[in-house]
């Protein structure tokens, strides 16, 4: 079961680091889809601060299962918001929101049952 949660754990926390890099070096296909949502383009760093520390959490919590537990929440919760601001607007290219929402609920139900 170990290594089903290192290999997701592994992919998301990789796939959250591409995601900050994205935002930080102010992609423009990112920065246009933040902004269609309403979230302020000045904060668009604090986004990814909340992506790389999502990542940080999910790698440690491989090692320290409480900091993984509370990562994978964190990171369910960063999703389950960005999901709802895009339908909010009426804009439905959630995909990329969606699959990093379930890769997040994977690796928090693998989490807990590799303890």
């Amino acid at each position: 079961m170990f290594i089903a949660t290192l290999v997701i754990g592994i992919i998301l926390g990789a796939l959250l680091l591409f995601s900050a890099y994205g935002k930080l070096t102010r992609n423009a296909e990112q920065v246009k889809t933040i902004t269609d949502v309403g979230f302020p383009p000045n904060y668009i760093w604090a986004l990814a601060l909340c992506e790389i520390a999502g990542a940080l959490g999910v790698l440690i919590g491989l090692y320290w299962y409480p900091i993984g537990v509370a990562a994978a929440i964190g990171v369910i919760l960063y999703f389950v918001f960005a999901v709802a601001a895009h339908l909010r607007v009426r804009e439905y290219a959630v995909q990329a929101a969606a699959m990093m929402l379930a890769l997040g609920l994977i690796y928090l139900v693998l989490r807990l049952l590799a303890v």
